[in-house]
């Protein structure tokens, strides 16, 4: 007689079963959140490049073999552990009396496309080399980001931690979007080369992921230019310094001028004295004084004084009224103002507020906030016998601002920007980073001058010449190369930006085709085994 054994008690409906099956999800929940905080310690100022990579081989075992949904849910995890402390400035600048929700807001914003990279990516990884797909689906994300909603945000990008390292010269050729994509590519690439260590002829694409990006990152610093090839300038910035007063700024802009006046009296009697280079050039930060229709007594002496040609930021109104401009204006010592670029990409809920009517329920400046003006010329002047490039202050992340400065001639970058509202914190030097990766992508110097600093003067290969420290009155005098090399990141320009999204589309497209293929293939099996039964 048989002895049947007895059934067994674990079934899938018992508590410990079910404690099992959530484990895993816990463990890549955890993951996924430990990888971003990781990402976020590559940035600035943290001179740690190389865990972006490491972050992102973390989020790699995360989604492996996930689908849709739980990719949605660990890219979106990820994406808080970086976005939560990368953008703290914002609770610098707001203070207690708003609450945390501004930022909490758009740290959650941001993250939902990290998110949606993460979906998305699950699709793609079933693609013949996945990895190099899933990477070009993470950088696609950054395209949308930069211009919606509201103007879009692109504070954060995959490029923007890596101001050196290896994957730096990457810029050169394919600019942010390439350095992105080349650090996604060796993370995700290192799941695929761990599960297949076994067969080493399998392990051979994914082990190229890896090294690669690395080696052609390497083997491009050699022809990063630094040398001057249309003569060099000697720059001054003025670094007046502000209040650490957070929000409370907004209603404090005399001291702010009185300072950068102060700070002009005093670069102006270094150069008298012979204590520092005269400079052909020098550059004010922007928001540092405001004016009507260019009439300012007091810069109009601070430039005579100074006995060069001068780079005034400026909160400007036109003649006969209109909005006012957030404007960079060439002021010469003889002839006073010329030549003026406005700032095109205007931030909001801070230089104008988009939805009003919808806005005041989230944010406390609808009723303080006048909107500017948008500037529709290219960020470029003519100043002390050069073209340069006059990106302002957030404009520095978007692409298109230098690239088109540049196409139109522009030989040297500079950036004046104001940071005081943010007090010490990372902020500034997170702008600094974008400023080195824009000087190596276009071969050219790039001077920052700030309101409260950081203040930099940078090489064209992204190192520092010099800077200052922040919430200090400050002048930097230093001679820069001027260029005019044209970059195959420049000649490509944003074609660069579309193919890589263009490729990500077509993956994404292939993956839901499989995936579509691989059910029907499913079902077709199943009904034959219970047709067989």
């Amino acid at each position: 007689m048989a002895v049947t054994a007895p059934e067994s008690t674990a079934t899938d409906d018992t508590p410990a079963r079910r404690r099992r099956n959530w484990r895993p999800w816990l463990l890549r929940l955890a993951l996924a959140a430990a990888s971003g905080f990781v990402f976020y310690l590559s940035f600035a100022p943290r001179p740690l490049w190389w865990l972006a990579p490491i972050a992102f081989a973390g989020l790699g075992f995360a989604l492996r073999g996930r689908r849709l949904w739980g990719g949605l849910g660990y890219g979106f995890v990820f994406g808080l552990a970086l976005y939560l402390p990368l953008l703290t400035w914002l609770q610098d600048f707001l203070g207690t009396e708003f609450g945390p929700w501004p930022w909490l807001g758009l740290s959650a914003a941001l993250a939902a496309y990290l998110g949606i990279g993460g979906a998305l990516a699950t699709l793609a990884a079933r693609l013949p080399g996945g990895p190099v797909w899933m990477s070009l689906v993470v950088i696609a994300t950054e395209t949308p980001r930069t211009w919606w909603p509201l103007g879009g945000f692109p504070w954060g990008r995959v490029a923007f931690s890596q101001p050196e390292g290896a994957y730096t010269p990457l810029a050169s050729i394919g600019g942010a979007p390439l350095v992105g994509f080349a650090v996604v590519l060796t993370g995700f690439a290192v799941p695929a080369l761990v599960s297949r260590l076994r067969t080493p002829r399998r392990a051979l694409l994914p082990a190229a992921g890896v090294v690669v990006p690395v080696v052609a990152g390497l083997a491009l610093w050699p022809t990063i230019g630094t040398g001057a090839q249309t003569g060099s300038l000697t720059v001054g910035t003025v670094q007046g310094n502000a209040p650490n007063a957070g929000l409370a700024l907004m209603d404090d802009s005399a001291t702010i001028r009185a300072n950068h006046l102060a700070q002009s009296d005093r670069l102006a009697a270094e150069i008298h004295s012979g204590a520092v280079p005269k400079p052909d050039l020098v550059v004010w930060p922007e928001t540092a004084t405001q004016m009507a229709a260019g009439v300012d007594p007091g810069v109009d002496q601070a430039v005579a004084d100074l006995g060069v040609p001068t780079l005034i930021g400026a909160i400007y109104r036109p003649a006969g009224g209109g909005r006012v401009q957030n404007s960079e204006i060439v002021w010469d010592p003889r002839s006073g103002p010329g030549e003026r670029y406005s700032k095109q990409e205007l931030v909001p809920f801070a230089e104008y507020v988009p939805a009003r009517a919808i806005a005041q329920w989230v944010t406390p400046f609808v009723d303080d906030t006048s909107d500017m003006q948008p500037g529709d010329a290219p960020a470029v002047l003519d100043i002390a016998g050069t073209r340069v490039a006059t990106p302002i202050c957030y404009e520095i992340a978007y692409d298109h601002v230098a690239r088109d400065a540049v196409d139109l001639g522009a030989q040297l970058i500079v950036l004046p920007t104001n940071n005081a509202w943010f007090g010490e914190s990372e902020m500034s030097y997170q702008q600094l980073a974008m400023a080195r990766l824009r000087a190596v992508e276009h071969s050219r110097a790039v001077v920052v001058s700030a309101t409260s600093g950081v203040s930099a003067i940078v090489e064209p290969d992204g190192s520092i010449q010099r800077s200052t420290s922040e919430f200090t009155a400050a002048s930097l005098v230093g001679r820069v190369p001027l260029r005019d090399t044209t970059t195959l990141s420049d000649r490509l320009g944003a074609w660069t930006e579309y193919g890589l999204v263009g490729a990500a589309l077509v993956a994404v497209l292939a993956g839901v085709v499989v995936r579509l293929r691989t059910r029907r293939a499913s079902a077709e099996n199943t009904t034959r085994a219970t047709g067989a039964g």
